[in-house]
């Protein structure tokens, strides 16, 4: 579970649960499952349907790990009560939270986090990215909630130290999110070792 002797890097995958109909949207959704898998990054999830399920899909395609973190208490609640997936899915984490609350264990335990679409539950899971200072990427051009992050930053007028990374291309924006999150774990190593001197 480590590269370069650290462990590996974890990429949420937030977005509209909805079923998906377009072509273009699973498409890019598993493409994004991929190079997270690509990557030798984990794909983490809300355990959930509509698009962070198909990049999940896409990730198990290239042998990459998938973790769900669901709002549910245990597998029978998640089955029947939320009617969600279990397949594809290496492990979930029952967290019994609610969708809320899980939103709050999902994004947390993701070293950068996708946003592919979404409506309301995709903005309370960006507040809470951007609010945790976190590294986002938005894949362009897939509609929804997401489209409108810059706009919804610029009315708030509040810097948190997230850093949102835009493109078109799921290669490019999972590149992208891991320099950046590297970066950062290399600066916080950098200040920790200084500190010791």
């Amino acid at each position: 579970m480590e590269v370069d002797g650290i462990m590996k890097l974890k990429i949420g995958v937030m977005g509209s649960s909805a079923k998906v109909r377009d072509k273009f949207l699973v498409q890019k959704a598993r493409e994004i499952g991929k190079e997270i898998a690509k990557h030798n990054c984990i794909l983490i999830n809300g355990a959930t349907t509509g698009m962070p399920n198909e990049a999940a899909i896409g990730a198990k395609e290239e042998n990459g790990m998938v973790i769900g973190i669901s709002p549910a208490y245990d597998i029978k609640e998640h089955k029947t009560k939320y009617k969600l997936p279990y397949v594809p899915y290496d492990t979930i984490v029952f967290t019994g939270f609610g969708f809320n609350l899980r939103n709050i264990v999902n994004i947390r335990s993701s070293d950068a986090v996708v946003f592919l679409r979404g409506s309301l539950g995709t903005l309370n899971e960006f507040t809470i990215a951007y609010e945790d200072s976190k590294v986002i990427g938005v894949l362009e051009k897939m509609g929804g909630i997401s489209e409108f992050f810059d706009e919804l930053i610029e009315i708030t007028k509040k810097k948190t130290g997230a850093k949102l990374i835009y493109d078109s291309d799921p290669h490019r924006l999972i590149s992208k999110l891991v320099q950046e999150v590297s970066k950062r774990n290399n600066d916080k190593v950098h200040r920790y070792t200084e500190g010791k001197g």
